[in-house]
């Protein structure tokens, strides 16, 4: 009876440490303000990988609304009876377990985990490398590089977007977000970058 109430703690307080979404994860410069850490995460990600913080952060907004244990939704049996969940694609960017161990051999990050917003944004800003590299796509090219999220990248070079209809506008809405969060951000980045510089030398 004991060891089971200890679990049950321990999962509890697993759970409590897992951060609740943004208030309004329409605005970066809000997000930003609200989350703690998470400006200094994109930025390092940014410098590290080459991607615009504001495509890393509409990518993320598409794939999990910044949810940190975000699940694709089960398959219905007979319409009604919850079945098996479509794909392993877990935590802020919603990255399957195949995908995400080759981005901890590759990058030398084992520990890492994708419910933790750091870990899911460096993914980002890794696999939007590796889509550069692989399929010749620009670092700030939003739309490019979400069909090549969303897709792989033998699934870009093959063209395997071009009669998914419906991905193609979710696409174009991940550039659109991307463009509206850079003008945002254009508000708000120096604020923000002196914030992280004070907590650097202080």
């Amino acid at each position: 009876m004991y060891r089971k109430q200890l679990v049950l703690l321990m999962v509890l307080v697993t759970s409590g440490c897992v951060s609740a979404p943004p208030t309004n994860i329409s605005n970066i410069c809000e997000i930003f303000s609200e989350k703690k850490g998470w400006y200094k995460s994109a930025k390092k990600s940014s410098q590290k990988w080459g991607t615009d913080i504001a495509v890393m952060m509409a990518m993320i907004h598409q794939e999990s609304s910044f949810r940190a244990r975000a699940k694709p939704p089960r398959k219905k049996i007979l319409g009604v009876i919850p079945g098996r969940r479509p794909a392993s694609a877990y935590g802020y960017a919603q990255a399957i377990d195949s995908t995400w161990a080759i981005y901890k051999r590759s990058t030398g990050n084992r520990g890492a985990d994708r419910n933790k917003f750091e870990d899911a944004v460096d993914f980002v800003g890794w696999y939007n490398d590796q889509s550069q590299r692989k399929n010749n796509i620009r670092k700030n090219d939003a739309y490019s590089l979400y069909l090549a999220y969303h897709e792989g990248h033998r699934g870009f070079a093959m063209r395997t977007y071009k009669k998914k209809k419906w991905l193609k506008q979710t696409s174009s809405k991940v550039s659109k977000r991307s463009s509206t969060y850079r003008t945002q951000l254009n508000r708000c980045e120096s604020r923000l970058s002196k914030s992280f510089l004070r907590k650097i030398f202080s």
